[in-house]
């Protein structure tokens, strides 16, 4: 198949600069690609992709767009290593990461993508890119899913007022790749402002409390007196104070019956104050930064200590995104179809009051760390991002062919 008809409406705008909103899996890479691929066919011309990352731009379009110039035999020489490949016609087309801010500069360009931008500061953009596009008169693509009202809802809104600019924004059912069925069972799996964000593509404000789904009438419960063999606990890793909430899982379903909180401590001093109160099969989930951090003066990593105690521990090599953790217990506290599946014990004093007041930083998507309501936050975030991950990815269906 081809592009679909609201794909097809950004390749023909004849905007200078397009920009493209979408939910996920709509297709906008596919765009991207088949505009790179048409530029390039262009003698002499300069193309660039640009993704927030490097590693990023090679993951998300290379092979494809190496797929698509070899199928119609317009390449003179591909480097794997660069990432660039020069045409028969002498254009060339590269892929670079904007986390290496002097691989973007020196270059006239005369089309440029910018895929996710809303992941990529501003400045590459205003500083860095906008200036490679002057003496050639050069095009630029936008594309990406919202990501709030940053700056990438500010060339959003240009669209509307310049001449030059065009906007599109379409949902994720737009783009024709992903069922309905699978839409539907999105909705159980996200909580509705992230559902909104990533298959809408609506701009939604991070101004305020960042677990705004926590309600107490349904997330907090008087009681609980179904426990289990095992207890499972989430863990943060500070010296002031040393945080761990303490669950029981049934039925898909998170309760915190409990809290740990030890000023000027260590990870052995939370071991010994764990078994104190817990006997049976512990499962922890702390933050994977104590793979390498020691908080003991035993020398060994806070992994090890934990590991030497007899508890399993369940980490990722690598922390989550922020905003993952973030939206993944926003999800458990109620989803887009309006289930709640996290709980807190209503002794839980401490952590009902960090879930209610930790809020973002003023005019940012950053969750503000100096109130001292981030600690058990965080250590809910390793265990429910762990065992309840966002489900974010699809596999569509690839085009059987390029126009």
């Amino acid at each position: 198949m081809g592009l679909t008809s609201p794909q097809q409406q950004v390749v023909d705008s004849k905007a200078r600069f397009r920009v493209l909103i979408s939910g996920r899996r709509f297709g906008k890479t596919y765009v991207a690609i088949n505009e790179l691929a048409r530029y390039a066919r262009y003698p002499n011309k300069q193309c660039w992709y640009v993704a927030p990352s490097y590693r990023q731009a090679k993951q998300i379009v290379w092979n494809d767009l190496k797929e698509k110039i070899i199928k119609h035999r317009w390449h003179s020489k591909i480097n794997d290593s660069d990432l660039s490949i020069l045409l028969k016609n002498n254009s060339t087309i590269a892929l670079r990461g904007a986390d290496n801010e002097q691989s973007l500069r020196g270059v006239g360009l005369d089309f440029l993508v910018m895929d996710e931008f809303a992941d990529i500061k501003s400045y590459a953009w205003q500083e860095v890119l906008r200036p490679t596009l002057s003496d050639t008169q050069g095009h630029a693509l936008f594309c990406g899913s919202p990501k709030g009202y940053n700056w990438a809802y500010d060339l959003y809104v240009k669209g509307t007022q310049d001449k030059e600019w065009e906007n599109f924004k379409f949902t994720t059912v737009d783009g024709g790749q992903v069922t309905k069925h699978e839409i539907e069972q999105a909705k159980n799996d996200l909580d509705e402002r992230t559902f909104q964000q990533e298959y809408l593509a609506s701009f939604v404000s991070y101004a305020g409390i960042i677990y705004y789904n926590f309600d107490r009438k349904k997330n907090i419960i008087d009681k609980f007196d179904k426990t289990s063999d095992t207890v499972h606990i989430g863990m943060d890793f500070n010296i002031d104070p040393m945080c761990a909430v303490i669950a029981h899982i049934q039925e898909n379903k998170i309760f915190i019956i409990d809290e740990i909180q030890i000023w000027s401590s260590n990870t052995t001093e939370m071991v010994e104050e764990i078994k104190r109160r817990y006997q049976q099969k512990v499962i922890i989930y702390p933050d994977p930064s104590a793979r390498q951090r020691k908080t003991s003066a035993a020398g060994f990593t806070d992994i090890t200590i934990l590991k030497n105690a007899g508890f399993e521990v369940c980490c990722r090599r690598s922390s989550p995104l922020v905003r993952d953790r973030i939206n993944a217990v926003n999800t458990k506290l109620k989803n887009a179809n309006g289930m709640s599946t996290l709980f807190v014990l209503n002794t839980c004093k401490k952590i009902i009051k960090c879930i209610e007041r930790q809020a973002y930083k003023e005019n940012t998507n950053v969750p503000d760390k100096e109130s001292g309501y981030d600690h058990f936050n965080d250590a809910i975030g390793y265990l429910v991002e762990y065992l309840y991950p966002l489900k974010r990815e699809f596999k569509p269906s690839k085009p059987k062919r390029w126009t």
